[in-house]
């Protein structure tokens, strides 16, 4: 295996990965998607697991943390001992009309307001992989469907500036904070990202948080979506 400062694995990397933000997701996605999970990392609480998918191929799930630094490591290091294919599997807050706490969106591209993928040369925005995208609309639309759109990358979670003190682009549909780092990185590296997120916050005209049992079961469904997507 390479050598890697962040994460020390302690059991095979999978060709395929899902990047969910927060390690208690990545325990429960293991715990729901996986056959005998093994532990692929603890090192500084980012958890990871490899394990047999339900297509019976390896699967390998591993938090990045929250935002885009710490995204940007896991990222890189993953790729730097083999990832071949990446998924975020997150959360976000949905900016428009037309959505629901718990829905799946299925990000095409991502609005780089965030620092780190601009330090990583992005653009005003940067694509997701389009055949694993098409991927993930097909398996979300056999899974109950889902929105499909841009989304906004930021650094802040809680903006002392106030909430959208700079509105995002009219077509942005939720805000979030890695997506735009892993396709950058994915578009420098060669390798196919996408993304599916849950909608846990509304945050335009309508206005709601998620619960924490809905809060599962949504994730639970991104994470199988994103299976069915690369199988």
């Amino acid at each position: 295996m390479a050598t890697t400062l962040h994460l020390h694995p302690t059991a095979e990397l999978a060709p395929r990965v899902l990047l969910p933000g927060d390690p208690g997701r990545a325990l429960l996605l293991a715990q729901s998607l996986l056959e005998q999970p093994k532990m692929f990392n603890h090192n500084r609480g980012l958890w990871g697991y490899t394990g047999a998918a339900a297509d019976g191929e390896p699967l390998t799930i591993q938090s990045t943390g929250m935002g885009g630094p710490s995204a940007a490591i896991v990222i890189e290091e993953l790729l730097r001992l083999g990832a071949e294919r990446i998924v975020r599997v997150g959360s976000c807050g949905a900016l428009t009309d037309g959505f629901a706490l718990g829905d799946a969106l299925v990000a095409d591209a991502a609005i780089a307001g965030d620092g780190t993928s601009r330090a990583l040369g992005a653009g005003e925005r940067v694509a997701a992989d389009s055949a694993l995208t098409a991927a993930l609309t097909a398996a979300a639309d056999a899974d109950g469907g889902a929105r499909r759109g841009a989304v906004v990358t930021t650094d802040l979670f809680y903006d002392p500036a106030g909430e959208h003190a700079d509105p995002p682009p009219r077509d942005a549909l939720a805000i979030e904070m890695e997506t735009a780092t892993l396709f950058q990185l994915g578009a420098l590296r060669g390798v196919p990202t996408g993304c599916v997120l849950l909608v846990s916050d509304l945050l335009g005209p309508q206005r709601g948080r998620i619960d924490p049992e809905a809060l599962e079961a949504a994730a639970i469904r991104v994470g199988r979506i994103a299976c069915h997507a690369l199988s």
